[in-house]
């Protein structure tokens, strides 16, 4: 869908009605449009469709909550990611990183090929698994029926998310229909993995104030987990049924969406040796012989953090946002020079696909450029863009939406932006670095030509036949 979108833009413009069947969105894509929508307009635009679709399976989780559940628990949850646990994540995302490099090494001397999008997936589930609930999947050592049931639960959150029809409402659908049956099963095996780890931390429940759960050791704790935090936070409400929803937002939006980034960082990396290169001795300075990068040294690798922020431009995860108007407003110019007027009820596709590939803001948009993110630029053809401005991110993991004046949004933006994003800045950037110092890649059958790799979607951009490589060890 995104890049049908993508082609009618270059028809009829940043704004156009799009129709189907008894549908129709107003589909966007412009930067001051966005800022209007996501930021200074906000509460006037909820998540439409997208709530509909994921209510089964995320409850009143953070992404599709309403605004009254999404304050509460955003309030909650944000104090989790502070610097403390940060930093000793960083060590998890390094262990989790030292499995797959073995894997990769034991398929190197066996002269196996290797699907890197798959390996990729298992290694941001098992970390997502173990930071956010405290749950092993081992989904790098091998497939369990837990780890199945996550991967087909988030296969059936793309196919709703693609659906217009719900008929997954209808009576009987989940007994009827062979996928709405799975789905049931998969979410019930689920369901007891998740309750088992929240009854888990409720018995153990320790109540502590904010400043106490953030000076914790967590290299000394049983359960270092999200969840952890969560329960023994003073004052806080422990309803099972809300955690549980958190939990599994966070298990979904944690998991494809850093693997699909790091997919399409390796493909685009791989077409461009001297690129590869660059990044590669980067690494090596900064790493030497640790094996494991530190925090620190993800702050001091900044093309292997750019390369993962490009790909988050020319791969968005996910391509677009859903929005519902709740009443009527007026849409600013932008760059069509006319002001949209917007009736209550309207649905939105925001297309971040087109706004971050679109010239007007990127010049040789359809080029992985990393080193672009270091650059100054104005187009004074667009009225009220302020451009693209590197220094507006000083001090920061990434490239943020106020730097490009939100002709970028990596992460969202505005009261609902990600509250995740520096723990996936540097999740990607630990795996990325720990790959590329330890291998070199090559195309290999089925996809020996990046053409031949292609993409589909549902909530985040796959790789169609996957990424099929062959890794080389570089020591």
């Amino acid at each position: 869908m995104y890049l049908g979108l993508q082609k009618y833009k270059e028809n009829f413009g940043d704004v156009y009605k799009l129709c189907f069947g008894p549908k129709s969105f107003m589909v966007v894509s412009d930067p001051q449009i966005l800022r209007h929508i996501l930021r200074e307009n906000v509460f006037n635009y909820d998540k439409g469709v997208l709530g509909e679709v994921l209510e089964d399976v995320m409850g009143k989780g953070l992404i599709p909550a309403d605004f009254e559940t999404w304050k509460v628990r955003r309030r909650a949850i944000v104090p989790g990611f502070h610097k403390a646990w940060l930093d000793f994540q960083v060590t998890e995302f390094g262990r989790a990183g030292q499995l797959l490099v073995q894997k990769l090494k034991e398929a190197e001397a066996e002269g196996k090929t290797v699907d890197m999008e798959e390996r990729f997936g298992s290694v941001a589930l098992d970390i997502i698994s173990k930071s956010v609930f405290n749950y092993e999947f081992g989904s790098v050592e091998g497939e369990s029926p837990v780890v199945k049931a996550a991967i087909q639960s988030l296969r059936e959150v793309e196919h709703r998310a693609q659906t217009p029809f719900q008929y997954w409402k209808l009576p009987l659908m989940d007994v009827l229909v062979e996928r709405q049956r799975e789905f049931k099963e998969n979410m019930v095996l689920l369901n007891g993995a998740l309750n088992k780890c929240i009854v888990q931390a409720l018995s153990d429940r320790k109540e502590a104030d904010l400043d106490e759960l953030e000076n914790r050791d967590y290299s000394k704790m049983e359960n270092p987990s999200l969840l952890r935090f969560l329960v023994d936070m003073r004052g806080e409400a422990t309803d099972g049924k809300q955690l549980r929803d958190d939990m599994i937002t966070m298990l979904i939006a944690g998991h494809e969406t850093t693997a699909s980034a790091l997919t399409w960082a390796l493909f685009e990396l791989e077409q461009n040796p001297a690129l590869m290169k660059k990044v590669q001795t980067e690494i090596d300075e900064v790493m030497g012989d640790r094996e494991c990068p530190t925090h620190e040294d993800v702050k001091r690798m900044e093309m292997v953090r750019l390369c993962f922020a490009e790909s988050l431009r020319m791969y968005p995860e996910p391509p677009l946002l859903i929005r519902r108007a709740l009443e009527e407003d007026m849409l600013p110019a932008g760059a069509t020079g006319k002001e949209t007027k917007v009736l209550r009820g309207m649905d939105f596709f925001v297309s971040i696909y087109n706004l971050q590939r679109d010239e007007k803001y990127w010049p040789n948009a359809n080029t992985f450029d990393p080193e672009r993110f270091k650059r100054k630029y104005v187009n004074p053809d667009i009225p009220g863009w302020a451009g693209y401005d590197p220094e507006k991110w000083k001090g920061q993991l990434y490239p943020t939406e106020t730097a490009s004046d939100y002709a970028m949004l990596p992460f969202g933006a505005g009261p609902r932006k990600c509250v995740g994003d520096a723990f996936a800045m540097l999740e990607g950037s630990v795996a990325l670095a720990m790959v590329l110092r330890n291998f070199d890649f090559e195309f290999a059958a089925p996809t020996a030509q990046p053409s031949e790799v292609g993409t589909c979607t549902g909530a985040t951009i796959h790789a169609r036949n996957g990424l099929w490589m062959r890794p080389r060890a570089r020591r």
